[in-house]
């Protein structure tokens, strides 16, 4: 795309964030370019919900300026009537209020009528700025920090009308601001739908990832074997000289970390020797938390539980399935308390097979059919033991896995750059944004090219 900069006059805006602006545009403050600027209902919705209504806008359906009604939720007519403050009309801004703040999109035509829940609902003076401008503006680099630097509240962040009222900003003729809008609208559907492109691409190449550890580690690697009913229906057949086995036939140690009443909380250090947690467990991988570990002292108490290389972490609340396996770099930290800790016999069993084995969608499933807990899916020693394991003879066992980590780091590799391509169309987005609503680029002349 051909990106001209601005050769018309320009004055200093007075706003060190956006510097120099086109002569002709003004910088005003958002009160004086209002009819109105206030909150959408805020209180209890349980009660207040029905099958089908008037559509009745969240936070969660603000997303990258666009409304996205989904879940969808209603009200009855009668209840918005009484509510009627927070009734949308056509180019009414609506900002989050709380939480994801810096969220912002414009109300279009299929949603004038609807109502909203903890939404700050600005309406424009449209003589003098259009909901379509200010909501682009609020999408730029600019808006966001102003956003952002009027927010209340480091663990759950939130707007105040009355500081809303104040941020100023910059206001093209509204000949222009059509133009500038139009003209994002039209670049950044582009931008977006190459982006999803790619996402798309992403998902694809992860899930054939997905499938060719499914077939290695259930059909071996050589597809000529002679085949054998496993006796696992998701399973089917396996190589004739592959056995089916159990994860507690396999193990000489299934073990759950230590409970609250042998580890409190006041005994966590920082810089310790690390626990293993399930949130620790990342792709297969364990990561340490050094702001929660214990010392020498605790560690020597809690013994029993220390982790040595080849033993399996098993997470056992919420993401069933989740595991890692200890290698040298964490050799001789602590089991956690929310994880199961396994340790095998290694005549027969390579720890690593073990753990590619275990991510398949099918463990995930099995485990997640067995669990118990009625709030979340949680895993205990016996349901672990009873796990089906199909386990090729070890030397098999080493190459699968060599196979697959060969392969792994050539999809890890295109993922990596394609995430690559991603974040640079979305820096590019954002600068696209700043750049045209501070006036930096000619967008009449970048249509007419």
């Amino acid at each position: 795309m051909i990106v001209r900069i601005q050769s018309t006059p320009v004055k200093d805006s007075g706003i060190p964030w956006i510097g120099e602006i086109p002569a002709n545009w003004q910088v005003m403050r958002i009160a004086t370019l209002s009819n109105k600027i206030t909150n959408g209902y805020v209180g209890a919705t349980r009660e207040i919900f029905v099958n089908e209504g008037i559509p009745y806008l969240q936070s969660l359906h603000i997303k990258e300026n666009k409304i996205v009604f989904e879940p969808k939720y209603f009200v009855t007519y009668e209840w918005s009537q009484n509510h009627s403050k927070s009734i949308l009309g056509e180019g009414d801004v609506l900002i989050v209020q709380t939480g994801g703040v810096g969220n912002v999109t414009v109300v279009n035509s299929e949603f004038v009528g609807a109502n909203c829940h903890a939404l700050i609902i600005v309406s424009t003076k449209g003589n003098i700025i259009t909901g379509n401008y200010l909501s682009w503006l609020f999408n730029s680099v600019y808006g966001l920090h102003s956003l952002k630097s009027i927010q209340t509240g480091a663990l759950h962040p939130h707007l105040n009308c009355g500081d809303v009222r104040d941020i100023q900003i910059v206001i093209p003729p509204t000949n222009e601001q059509r133009a500038i809008a139009s003209f994002l609208d039209r670049k950044t559907a582009a931008i977006d739908t190459l982006i999803a492109k790619k996402q798309r691409l992403i998902q694809l190449l992860e899930e054939k990832r997905t499938a060719l550890i499914n077939q290695a580690v259930t059909k071996g690697l050589n597809p000529n074997v002679p085949m054998k009913d496993s006796g696992i229906a998701w399973i089917n057949k396996i190589p004739e000289h592959w056995e089916v086995s159990r994860l507690g036939f396999l193990s000489t140690t299934i073990q759950t970390g230590p409970f609250g009443s042998q580890l409190h909380a006041s005994e966590y250090v920082e810089n310790g020797i690390p626990l293993v947690n399930p949130i620790n467990i990342q792709r297969g991988n364990i990561i340490a938390d050094y702001q929660k570990t214990v010392n020498q002292e605790v560690a020597i108490r809690l013994s029993r539980h220390k982790l040595l290389i080849g033993d399996l972490v098993f997470a056992r609340r919420g993401e069933l399935g989740r595991c890692g396996v200890i290698n040298k770099n964490n050799n001789g930290w602590l089991c956690g308390t929310g994880c199961i800790q396994v340790r095998f016999s290694k005549i027969k069993v390579d720890p690593d097979y073990l753990n590619l084995f275990i991510s398949i969608p099918w463990v995930a499933s099995w485990l997640s059919l067995e669990s118990v807990g009625s709030t979340m899916d949680n895993l205990n020693t016996e349901i672990l033991s009873t796990l089906p394991i199909i386990l090729p003879p070890k030397e098999e066992q080493i190459k699968i896995f060599q196979y697959i980590e060969f392969k792994k780091y050539l999809f890890d590799k295109l993922i990596m750059t394609i995430d690559t391509q991603i974040n640079k169309l979305q820096e590019y987005r954002q600068s696209l944004i700043t750049a045209a609503i501070t006036g930096k680029i000619d967008v009449e002349e970048e249509v007419a090219a």
